[in-house]
């Protein structure tokens, strides 16, 4: 089966993702957020299909390295601009089957694609 991975390199979670996902057979197609970018289009695709509350990583360095002012009475138009701007506030890895999107790997997600 086909799936569109969103990632950093850098991201220990997704490169376990990757591996765990090649070796069930997956065909991956990856799109690092950071190097290679993603659209507004994207990021509000994303939005809709897992909500922003949940793709908007607020546990990140990013997110705490943020002004206050940028991360109080947060919104989806708010939330949307801050992911254009610093993708690493992803959640990730983000994952797009031909009929689910998921974002991070936890064992629910692990059990729905393993």
């Amino acid at each position: 089966m086909k799936i569109t991975l969103y990632h950093l390199k850098s991201c220990d979670t997704c490169k376990k993702a990757i591996k765990s996902l090649e070796q069930a057979g997956y065909e991956i197609s990856l799109i690092d957020v950071r190097s290679d970018g993603i659209s507004k289009s994207d990021i509000s695709q994303l939005m809709q299909a897992v909500g922003w509350g949940k793709l908007l990583n607020t546990h990140s360095t990013t997110w705490r390295n943020l002004d206050e002012a940028m991360k109080s009475e947060m919104n989806e138009i708010k939330a949307l601009e801050l992911m254009h701007l610093h993708p690493a506030l992803l959640k990730r890895p983000i994952i797009k089957t031909q009929t689910n999107t998921t974002c991070g790997w936890t064992p629910d997600i692990r059990d729905q694609l393993l």
